[in-house]
């Protein structure tokens, strides 16, 4: 199973504290060595100032040894250092904790006009916002992301987004909500950290706002895969932004795994498989496992033998992998569908033997998922129980569902040709620029 295994390659675009919910999940599937998987939180936690955790691991791994001298000390060191930097905010949060003062802020939409309400009204200074960063920061490295969320909602209000602190705020805030698993704050800060890394000057290079892309779209699977909306989401953003998309492409093609998943799990967005097959297709040389063979086999080899052995495949995937667990019944109940709806495309009349040896099922549970099937979704097709036979009969495509095609393939060429304008635009403003520098 660690062949499939991402976590290695997801940890170098999480922040370090992201990271420890991928390794108590390995922890409990037992892929790993206990051990490897003790020193690795030990490392990260060295890094951090929850030192209270890095002492419990510290036990597991060595019960016969007592607490090093020096963790002990740095744990005093760590109290000290965040009383001292409490104190130098202790007007705002007196603030925090005020909810009329709080209400009043939330009513102020310019940050310039409530910083000098906040200055004139409670002598909060541009100081005690930079000591109110630090203390976040320190708080987040503690691990009490409750109380950091509450210090980040606050300078974000109060600080506009020409501030030096502003991204790191952006990312802290979002990291903070993941981790107390506060999706629907969570996906707003997605939203925002997005809006702000597409629509800002703020990065010097093309590489550097790549690279903001890439760390953007591997934070955002914890959202996508927990919040309700989350299957519509990550189709949107991976598949019909071009920018994302082109990251996954460039940096990321192991994150087709996940976007694959959503598009199959996802029945109201089926128009979405053809833009996914094409992507998958030119992404076959850099990156492959079991659910983009599974579409593959199916939707482009048309070999329903090698898509029910993918199938299987998939499920053990599904079943080791951390943000994808929870989606394992509907992928395989809807895989199944996704089969038998292609095959009976190309074929007329089917045996229910055969069609369940290629879903992985027995002949009387295959009819029974079948009769349902065909009650639930109202597919025009009759089951011959004496012969062993579903008969199908046709099904023109619904002219709203064509529109609805029609609409998804001409908004993916619209974006990809505003973009081609944008870059030529750019190029040329360059061109005549660096002419008017000659003379």
């Amino acid at each position: 199973m660690a062949k499939f295994d991402l976590t290695s390659v997801m940890v170098q675009y999480l922040d370090r504290h992201l990271v420890f919910p991928l390794l108590e999940f390995l922890s409990a599937k037992q892929i790993y060595d206990e051990n490897e998987l003790l020193h690795g939180k030990l490392e990260i936690l060295s890094k951090t100032n929850m030192l209270d955790y890095a002492i419990d691991i510290r036990k597991q791994l060595y019960p016969t040894e007592d607490v090093p001298e020096s963790l002990k000390e740095r744990r005093v060191q760590v109290v000290s250092q965040l009383q001292k930097l409490q104190q130098d905010v202790e007007p705002i949060v007196a603030l925090l904790a005020d909810e009329e003062v709080m209400k009043t802020m939330g009513t102020m939409r310019d940050p310039k006009t409530l910083f000098n309400y906040l200055l004139n009204e409670y002598k909060i200074t541009l100081e005690m916002m930079e000591s109110l960063y630090k203390l976040a920061k320190y708080r987040y490295e503690c691990g009490n992301y409750s109380i950091t969320n509450g210090y980040l909602y606050f300078y974000l209000l109060v600080v506009p987004s020409s501030d030096k602190n502003y991204l790191n705020v952006l990312w802290g805030k979002l990291a903070s909500e993941i981790l107390v698993q506060n999706w629907e704050a969570a996906l707003e800060d997605l939203n925002k950290l997005r809006e702000y890394i597409d629509g800002s000057n703020a990065f010097g290079s093309a590489l550097q706002l790549l690279q903001q892309r890439t760390w953007l779209i591997h934070w955002s699977l914890f959202v996508f895969f927990n919040h309700v909306k989350g299957r519509d989401l990550i189709i949107e953003m991976f598949l019909y932004r071009p920018h994302y998309l082109n990251a996954i492409q460039t940096m990321c093609p192991h994150i087709l795994r996940y976007l694959s998943t959503a598009v199959i799990i996802n029945r109201a967005r089926r128009s979405a498989l053809k833009d996914l097959v094409k992507v998958i297709q030119q992404e076959s040389y850099t990156y492959r496992d079991p659910i983009t063979e599974f579409i593959e086999h199916l939707y482009v080899n048309f070999d329903f033998d090698g898509a029910r052995q993918k199938l299987h495949e998939c499920q053990t995937v599904l079943f080791n992998d951390f943000f994808l667990i929870a989606c394992l019944e509907e992928f395989v109940e809807n895989a199944r569908l996704m089969i038998f709806e292609t095959f009976c495309r190309i074929h007329q009349c089917i045996s229910i033997g055969m069609l369940a040896e290629k879903l992985n099922m027995n002949p009387d549970e295959a009819e029974c998922w079948i009769v349902n099937l065909i009650r639930n979704a109202q597919l025009d097709a009759k089951i011959d129980s004496k012969l062993g036979h579903v008969v199908m009969g046709t099904q023109p495509l619904s002219p709203y569902q064509q529109l609805v095609e029609k609409i998804d393939s001409l908004s993916v060429r619209s974006e990809a040709l505003q973009g081609l304008i944008e870059r030529k635009l750019k190029t040329r403003t360059q061109d005549i620029r660096w002419g008017s520098d000659e003379f």
